[in-house]
Formats: C-alpha cells, sequence, structure tokens
C-alpha cells in the first residue's frame, strides 16, 4: 500500500506558474504508475497528466498539453506536476493518483488504486 500526500497548490493570477507535489510513503515508489486529475466544482474529476513507472512515458491531456510537464524522482518517492501558462479554468482540486498495475488507459480514474487528499488550485483573471 501507499500512501499519498500533495502539496504546492495555492492562487495564482492567469498566466503565472505553480509546482505540484505528491510525496508517495509505503511500498517501493517505482512499482507505481503515477497520474494527477484534477475536479473543479460541479464537474467530474477529469485527467490531466500521468507518467508510467520508470519516468520513460508521459501522458497529457489536450487541454493543458504544452502547459504541463510531469516528471518523477523515485530516489525522492515524488512526482511532480510542472503547470505554466494557467488559466481560470485549471482551477481545481488537483489529485495524486497510484496504480500498481497494468492498466489498459492512463486517463481512466477508475485505474488508479491509491489517491491522495487533494491540493486546491485557483487562477485568478
Amino acid at each position: 500500500q501507499v500512501q499519498l500526500v500533495e502539496s504546492g497548490g495555492g492562487l495564482v493570477q492567469a498566466g503565472g506558474s505553480l509546482r505540484l507535489s505528491c510525496a508517495a510513503s509505503g511500498r517501493t515508489f517505482s512499482s507505481y504508475g503515477m497520474g494527477w486529475f484534477r475536479q473543479a466544482p460541479g464537474k467530474e474529476r477529469e485527467f490531466v497528466a500521468a507518467i508510467n513507472r520508470s519516468g520513460g512515458s508521459t501522458y497529457y491531456a489536450d487541454s493543458v498539453k504544452g502547459r504541463f510537464t510531469i516528471s518523477r524522482d523515485n530516489a525522492k518517492n515524488t512526482v511532480y506536476l510542472q503547470m505554466i501558462s494557467l488559466k481560470p479554468e485549471d482551477t481545481a482540486v488537483y489529485y495524486c493518483a497510484a496504480r500498481d498495475f497494468y492498466g489498459s488507459s492512463w486517463q481512466n480514474s477508475y485505474e488508479y488504486n491509491y489517491w491522495g487528499q487533494g491540493t486546491q488550485v485557483t487562477v485568478s483573471s
């Protein structure tokens, strides 16, 4: 089992940047594929980005391509989400997720079996 704790959220103006971190504890971090999801008020949770176990492959939602970068440091048991050129529509609670199996898609939230508590990101216009 793994425990996930997100940090780095906050209030930023449109066009600004934030870096989210997700620290993992428990079993070997490199055993997990990792993802970031977000949920805005009144909306369903949506996929943002994912990274495979080694960090060699990354995946992004179309809405964040070119603006967000996911990365991981297996020595530090941490996954990151660097966000630039933030927009008001990026406002949401951002969740870190992990899975210890090979799923069929990185974009489905039901294909992750561990979740963090979330961190709020608010982008003002």
